[in-house]
């Protein structure tokens, strides 16, 4: 037990105050996460659209995650970072409000993609922050400890939005979330230390063609692989609750609850984790392979346990252990590669790939289960997984060579 908490008080020291203090703003923002991980039941069970429509709908999310963050990496790179957080989240709370006038398929979907355009935006001005506040010895943990942030907010907003949806109804889920939003922003204005706050570029670096992100072909394949993965990840907030919902007949709280313990789970789990891992010094490659592995297992014990609440835990579980070892090394390999002048760029491919991925999400998935059942969607996640694991096995590869 001594050795246990000894890791954990390893695990959060010698990190920057302004990581915490940028953690602490996730995590704020993060509690009101419940929205995503709703609106498709929000569409099919308050509004009624069949659950193919809800998909198209919620594949416009992806597209404006995409374009949101190719902009925030383009500003990043060329202004303030806490100038583009602190539009991303009052905005993106502002704009969130009106769902709940918006009633036709057409206009979901309109607030929806300007939501998700805006909101991404944060992603690659938060990336390069973290990178320019953290070393490369703890720059994994600090990555983990946003995702802590993340997760943490994760596990209180699924649980809090079955409650709100079930209870209260499903308009107090995105009054919530646009709060937390200006909460968030609000603490980055007054909080951020005033040295950043005002750190603009006085002068214009010219990075050479050859260090564009887009001419780098190993990190290209990476983003391709990056987004399968994702494809087969995020099927936990796209599919999987329908699953619960249609072929489980599980409530909005227990639903709430299974998605909820996935956050929980990391925060309890990651840093001392990564923390362990981090002092092997070992290619990430090797970890992010093991995660990937996780995610195919995960669908197989969720077929197999058909409604038994128990398997549902278990793939919880598999997934989790899925997002644990790949994400932190995803973005640590992210934050590493590129050169000063080029960080909002890589960051920013980075994020569309998890943009790409959740447009295809719903698509595939919520168009296979209602095609063909769950079932056979279980198995085309299966050997989408796989070949994920294909990839980052070459990907090692390529690494070790050079």
């Amino acid at each position: 037990m001594y050795r246990i908490l000894n890791l954990y008080k390893e695990s959060f020291s010698n990190l920057q105050p302004t990581v915490w203090m940028l953690s602490l703003v996730t995590f704020i923002n993060r509690s009101g996460s419940m929205v995503l991980l709703f609106t498709s039941l929000y569409l099919t069970n308050e509004l009624h659209f069949p659950i193919v429509e809800a998909g198209i709908c919620m594949s416009f999310y992806g597209i404006g995650s995409v374009l949101g963050a190719y902009t925030g990496g383009w500003l990043t790179d060329r202004s303030d970072t806490t100038l583009i957080m602190i539009f991303s989240l009052l905005s993106s709370g502002i704009i969130l409000l009106f769902i709940l006038i918006a009633k036709t398929p057409v206009s979901i979907s309109i607030v929806i993609f300007l939501y998700s355009f805006t909101a991404d935006m944060f992603r690659p001005a938060i990336g390069k922050a973290m990178a320019e506040f953290s070393s490369a010895e703890n720059r994994t943990r600090s990555v983990s400890l946003m995702r802590l942030a993340i997760n943490l907010g994760f596990s209180v907003g699924p649980a809090l939005g079955g409650l709100l949806a079930m209870y209260a109804g499903y308009k107090w889920l995105y009054l919530i979330d646009a709060a937390t939003s200006f909460a968030a922003g609000a603490i980055l204005f007054f909080c951020l230390p005033k040295a950043h706050k005002n750190k603009v570029k006085q002068e214009k670096v010219i990075a050479s063609k050859e260090s564009s992100a887009y001419r780098d072909r190993q990190y290209l394949f990476f983003i391709l692989m990056v987004t399968i993965y994702g494809t087969c990840f995020f099927q936990l907030f796209a599919s999987v609750p329908q699953y619960f919902n249609k072929q489980c007949h599980y409530n909005e709280d227990t639903i709430g609850i299974l998605m909820g313990l996935n956050g929980l789970l990391v925060v309890l789990l990651e840093m001392p984790l990564i923390t362990a891992l981090e002092k092997k010094q070992k290619n990430v490659f090797r970890y992010i392979i093991i995660g990937s592995i996780c995610a195919p297992l995960a669908f197989m014990i969720l077929k197999q346990g058909a409604d038994i609440f128990i398997y549902s835990v278990l793939y919880v579980l598999f997934i989790t252990l899925s997002e644990i070892f790949c994400m932190p090394f995803m973005m640590n390999y992210s934050l590493s590669r590129p050169i000063k002048e080029r960080q909002g760029q890589y960051s920013a491919l980075y994020s569309i790939s998890y943009g790409i991925a959740n447009i295809i999400a719903p698509l595939i998935g919520l168009g296979i289960a209602d095609a063909f059942g769950f079932n056979k969607m279980f198995y085309f996640f299966i050997l989408l997984g796989l070949i994920a694991v294909g990839g980052f096995v070459y990907l090692k590869k390529k690494s070790n060579e050079r």
